[in-house]
């Protein structure tokens, strides 16, 4: 029954986050709040691991929680749910090319679809942002105003923003140093 749930569950989000992987985002977020099967501040690991490893982010995250869940069958199942409506898509679509190619329906389709996507993956940031950076778990308790911040991470974000826009180096670089300076950080 887990097997069918992670393919169900895969298969709208393949279906419907359309704009990338980053754009699974919400969708991860909502069934992780419906399933149960990983916590919220489980969402910045996958997002950390499926950047680091080969494939699309979005595939990459879609066999973690299936792998999570289920093992390495559930890792399978999650996988085909997610990439099983781009199969039936581009396989639709390259078969009648020819008559989408100057269609003025679905040049209007994609012109809503990406202010639409840029939304999706910008509130996706944004929860990332405050799942990552802030502690709003320990301001409601506490009530003061300088809990909200975990200091060291934003001043690590403010370092690493600048290093990317002044060094401009490959990402595999910052992806490195971040990992060495996490784990330095933490012990």
């Amino acid at each position: 029954m887990i097997y069918l749930q992670l393919f169900w569950e895969f298969l709208k989000i393949g279906l419907f986050a359309v704009g990338g992987g980053m754009a699974t985002l919400p969708f991860l977020q909502r069934l992780s709040e419906s399933s149960g099967w990983f916590p919220q501040s489980l969402i910045t690991d996958m997002i950390a691991i499926s950047e680091s490893t080969p494939g699309p982010i979005g595939i990459n995250m879609a066999t973690y929680v299936g792998c999570n869940v289920a093992g390495v069958l559930g890792g399978i199942t999650a996988t085909l749910g997610t990439i099983l409506p781009s199969i039936v898509i581009v396989t639709t679509v390259s078969r009648y090319l020819e008559k989408f190619r100057g269609s003025k329906i679905v040049d209007s389709a994609f012109y809503g679809l990406r202010p639409a996507v840029t939304g999706l993956i910008a509130a996706a940031g944004i929860s990332v942002v405050q799942v990552s950076m802030f502690h709003m778990d320990i301001y409601q308790e506490t009530g003061m105003i300088l809990d909200i911040f975990d200091f060291k991470k934003l001043a690590f974000f403010v370092i690493a923003f600048a290093a990317i826009k002044k060094l401009k180096l490959h990402p595999i670089v910052y992806i490195a140093c971040a990992a060495v300076i996490g784990v330095l950080l933490k012990f």
